[in-house]
C-alpha cells in the first residue's frame, strides 16, 4: 500500500507507492523543488545527502550568500517565469503593471484520504481506502496569488494524478498566460519519447525518438484533443521493451487544446510538462476567483511497457470510467451507416435489423440522416426532430418495431454542430463560434455551436433529451463531432475574454455531458469525433467506449488499435467489422480477419447484412457467438502486446484474465512471405505451474512453457485447428484460446 510522508526537519515530501517513489523538498528560498521520481525507495527522514543541489557556470545564485545551488539547474516542481531559471515555466502571469514576475513560496500543506473532484471538469475518483492526496499551498507575496498543487496517490497502481489550482486573493485582476497541470525535472535525457500522433483515419500512430537538446512536443490547437496528437506520451529507457525496463507515462485527461513537451537543457536535464495548450490562451483571473487545470495521470514502471499499459488500463477501469459500465457487457451492435448512408427508409432499416437479430446482434444503431430534412451532409444539424419523409410514422414507431424484434435501439447525434440550412441557425445565427468582423469558415457544411454560452448548451440539450424521452427505449447514443474550431471567438464574451473561448468550450461540452448522465444514468454513450479525434480521458469519464477510427480496414486497424492500447483499455475501443472492399482504403480482406481484429475491442458491424450470402451470415453468427463467450475477458482482462505492426509484417497481442485461467491471443500477418520459418509466440502473464489446453485441439501446455518457449504457428497446428487453407496468402489471422485445466 502507498503512503505520503512529510518530514518537518528536512522539509521533504515522499509519495511512496507500491513500486515507485516521488520525492520533493521545500528549498531554502521557500520554492518547491523536485528530488526524485522512480523506483520505490524505503522512506528516510532526510534524502538530502543523496539528492544535493548543485551549481554550474555563470547562473545567478538562488540563495543569498550560498553558492551551493543555482535556479537554472535546480529541479523544480512548478517553475515560474522571469527568474534565473531560463527553462520553460509551468505558469506565466501578467499583472496590471505589465510585470510577469511571480515567486511562489511554501505556505502550508495538507494530507488527506481520498481526493476532491475538479470543479466543472472530469477527474479520477476513489475511496478513503484507495486514494490519498497531498495538497501543497504556495503564495506570491506581491500579487496575493495562492497556488495549490495536488498530488493524489492511487494505492494499488503506482498512479499519481496531478493538477493545479490558482486563487486570486489580491485586489487587481491578472492574466493567466500559461497554467500547466504538471512539471517534472529529470536529471538526464537518456530516454526515448513515444508519441501517438496521426490524422483522420490514421489515429494514434506510434512514433519513437530519442530526446535531444531543445524542446520536443505534442499539441493540439483544434478545439479538441485531436487525432493529430493524443494527450498521452511516454518516456522510456533506450533499451526498454514491452516486457523489460523503465518507462514513465503522462496522460492529460482533457478533451480540448493541450500541450505535452520535454525541454532538454545544454546540461542534458529534461523538463517534462503537460496541460492546457498555452498557445492562444489567456485567462482573466479577477479578484476572489480561481482557475483549475485539468488532471494528468502519471505512471512509473520498471517492468516494461506492457506493465505501464496494464497500470493505465486498471486505473481507467477503477477510477475514471462510470462504474455502472466498467464490468457490464456492452451490446454487440450493427450501425446502418455503411449499409445505407443517407439513403434509407423504415422498410430498409427493419430489413437490416431482422438480419442482425438472426445472427445474434444485440443493438441496432440508426446513424446520421434521421432528422430534419437531411439527405446529405449539407443541412439540418441542430434540428433534432425526426424526418417525416424517411420515418412517416415517427421515430418512436421505428424504435418500438426494432425493440419488438428483441434488439436494443441506438441513435446518432452531433449536438455541438449546426448547419447553415437549419431552423436553429436561421433563428440564432449568433450562436456559433465566430468573431464579429470575419466570415466564419464552414467545415463539412457546418458551423460549431458556441458551447461557451450556457443558453446554447441548455437549448440543444433539451432538444436531444426530448428525443430520448419521447422515443421510449433508446439505450445508446453515438455522439459525433466532425469539424475543428476555427475563427475561435464568442459573440457573448467581452474582448478581454476571447482567448478563454477554447477552454470554455470544453467546459460547455462537459456541462452537456453532465446533464445527459444525470438525466439518463444508464444511457450508453459512445464518443466519436470524425472517428478517433477526441479519444481522451475526459470523454471516457462520460463515454465508457469511443469509436477508435472511421478507418475500419482490418490492416489499418492493427496500428490504430495497437497505438490506442498503450494507454486506453480494450473496453473503451470501438472496433467493428465493415464491408470488403473497405470503404476507406478499398482493400479486400477476409471476413475472418476483419472479425479477428475487431474482436479485441467493443465488437460490432458496419455493413449491409442484406447483401451477404448465407455462408457469410453463418460466419458472422459464429463470430458473435465466440465474442460473447470472451466478452467479459476483453472488458476486464490484462492486455499485452507481443509483436508490433511497426517492426515486422506480423502483429500479435493477448488478453489474460485476472485469475490467469483464461487467455486469448490474436495473431495477424499482413502479407505472405516468400519463405520463412514458423513464427513462435510467447504468451505473457500466465501462471507458470498451471496446465492450459488450447481450444480446438487436444494440446496441453504448462504456463511457463507458453511464457518462455511459446507456441509455434506451423502447418501442423493449422491443420489441427482446421484452418490450414485459411493461413496462406495475404491478410491472414488467427485467434488462439487457452483454458486452464489444473491449478
Amino acid at each position: 500500500m502507498g503512503q505520503i510522508y512529510f518530514e518537518a526537519g528536512s522539509q521533504q515530501f515522499h509519495i511512496q507507492g507500491e513500486n515507485s517513489s516521488y520525492i520533493m523538498h521545500i528549498l531554502p528560498s521557500g520554492e518547491l523543488g523536485h528530488l526524485y521520481y522512480g523506483k520505490r525507495i524505503e522512506h528516510q527522514a532526510d534524502f538530502s545527502q543523496q539528492f544535493a543541489p548543485y551549481n554550474y557556470g555563470m547562473s545567478r545564485d538562488i540563495f543569498p550568500l550560498d553558492d551551493s545551488a543555482a535556479l537554472d539547474f535546480v529541479a523544480l516542481e512548478y517553475p515560474t517565469y522571469g527568474t534565473s531559471d531560463f527553462r520553460q515555466p509551468a505558469i506565466e502571469v501578467r499583472q496590471c503593471n505589465g510585470s510577469r514576475i511571480v515567486k511562489f513560496v511554501y505556505e502550508s500543506h495538507q494530507i488527506e484520504k481520498n481526493k476532491q473532484p475538479i470543479e466543472a471538469m472530469p477527474s479520477a475518483f476513489g475511496t478513503d481506502e484507495t486514494v490519498i492526496t497531498l495538497t501543497i499551498y504556495l503564495t506570491d507575496a506581491v500579487t496575493k496569488l495562492r497556488l495549490a498543487l495536488s498530488y493524489s496517490l492511487f494505492m494499488t497502481g503506482d498512479v499519481i494524478t496531478r493538477h493545479a489550482k490558482i486563487e486570486n486573493n489580491g485586489v487587481e485582476s491578472v492574466q493567466l498566460l500559461r497554467f500547466l497541470s504538471m512539471n517534472i525535472d529529470f536529471d538526464t535525457k537518456a530516454y526515448d519519447m513515444m508519441t501517438f500522433t496521426g490524422s483522420w483515419i490514421r489515429e494514434r500512430e506510434l512514433e519513437v525518438a530519442p530526446l535531444r537538446r531543445g524542446i520536443q512536443s505534442i499539441s493540439s490547437s483544434r478545439g479538441a484533443s485531436s487525432a493529430t496528437a493524443n494527450p498521452f506520451f511516454v518516456l522510456k529507457g533506450h533499451h526498454t521493451t514491452d516486457f523489460h525496463g523503465e518507462a514513465y507515462g503522462f496522460n492529460l485527461m482533457y478533451s480540448g487544446n493541450h500541450v505535452g513537451q520535454v525541454e532538454v537543457t545544454p546540461y542534458d536535464q529534461a523538463r517534462v510538462q503537460q496541460g492546457v495548450n498555452y498557445f492562444d490562451f489567456n485567462w482573466e483571473l479577477a479578484p476572489n476567483t480561481s482557475f483549475q487545470s485539468p488532471e494528468v495521470a502519471i505512471v512509473y514502471t520498471a517492468d516494461g511497457l506492457n506493465d505501464l499499459t496494464q497500470t493505465y488500463h486498471d486505473f481507467y477501469r477503477e477510477h475514471m470510467i462510470n462504474q455502472y459500465w466498467v464490468k457490464k457487457e456492452r451490446p454487440i451492435l450493427i450501425n446502418n451507416w455503411e449499409a445505407t448512408y443517407f439513403d434509407f427508409d423504415e422498410t430498409k432499416l427493419l430489413e437490416l435489423a431482422k438480419k442482425a437479430k438472426a445472427v445474434g446482434v444485440e443493438l441496432f444503431v440508426l446513424d446520421d440522416g434521421w432528422f430534419g430534412h437531411r439527405d446529405s451532409d449539407n443541412s439540418s444539424l441542430g434540428d433534432w426532430y425526426y424526418d417525416p419523409k424517411k420515418l412517416p410514422y415517427g421515430l418512436k414507431h421505428l424504435v418500438d418495431q426494432i425493440t419488438d424484434l428483441g434488439l436494443q435501439f441506438g441513435l446518432w447525434i452531433e449536438p455541438e454542430m449546426v448547419s447553415p440550412d437549419s431552423d436553429l441557425y436561421r433563428s440564432h445565427p449568433d450562436w456559433i463560434i465566430c468573431v464579429s468582423d470575419r466570415t466564419p469558415t464552414q467545415g463539412r457544411n457546418q458551423y460549431v455551436l458556441d458551447f461557451t454560452n450556457n443558453e446554447v448548451v441548455d437549448t440543444v440539450y433539451e432538444m436531444i433529451a426530448k428525443v430520448i424521452r419521447e422515443s421510449g427505449d433508446i439505450s445508446y447514443i453515438k455522439w459525433d463531432w466532425n469539424r475543428p474550431l476555427t475563427e475561435i471567438g464568442s459573440l457573448q464574451l467581452p474582448p478581454q475574454k476571447q482567448q478563454e473561448v477554447a477552454h470554455r468550450y470544453v467546459l460547455g461540452l462537459y456541462r452537456f455531458y453532465n446533464h445527459l448522465m444525470n438525466d439518463f444514468p444508464h444511457l450508453l454513450v459512445e464518443g466519436c469525433a470524425s472517428g478517433g479525434s477526441r479519444f481522451d480521458g475526459g470523454i471516457l469519464a462520460y463515454s465508457p467506449q469511443i469509436w477508435a477510427s472511421d478507418d475500419s480496414d482490418a490492416v489499418e486497424r492493427l496500428k490504430i488499435q495497437y497505438g490506442t492500447s498503450f494507454c486506453y483499455p480494450l473496453s473503451t475501443i470501438g472496433a467493428h467489422v465493415s464491408a470488403s472492399p473497405n470503404h476507406q482504403v478499398h482493400r479486400t480482406t477476409s471476413l475472418k480477419m476483419r472479425g479477428d481484429v475487431a474482436f479485441f475491442g467493443i465488437f460490432g458491424y458496419e455493413l449491409d447484412l442484406t447483401m451477404l450470402s448465407e455462408g457469410e451470415l453463418t460466419e458472422i453468427a459464429a463470430q458473435i457467438t465466440m465474442y460473447k463467450s470472451y466478452r467479459q475477458l476483453i472488458i476486464t482482462g490484462d492486455f499485452s502486446r507481443i509483436l508490433s505492426p511497426y517492426d515486422s509484417n506480423e502483429t500479435a497481442w493477448s488478453v489474460v484474465d485476472k485469475s490467469k485461467t483464461k487467455a486469448i491471443v490474436g495473431y495477424y500477418r499482413t502479407l505472405a512471405p516468400a519463405y520463412k520459418l514458423p513464427t513462435r509466440i510467447k504468451i505473457p502473464q500466465l501462471q507458470p505451474e498451471m496446465i492450459y489446453t488450447l481450444k480446438g485441439t487436444k494440446r496441453t501446455y504448462r504456463g511457463d512453457e507458453l511464457m518462455n518457449w511459446g507456441i509455434e504457428l506451423n502447418l501442423v497446428l493449422f491443420e489441427e485447428l482446421g484452418i490450414l487453407g485459411q493461413m496462406s496468402g495475404d491478410h491472414v489471422s488467427l485467434i488462439l484460446a487457452f483454458d486452464c485445466i489444473t491449478r
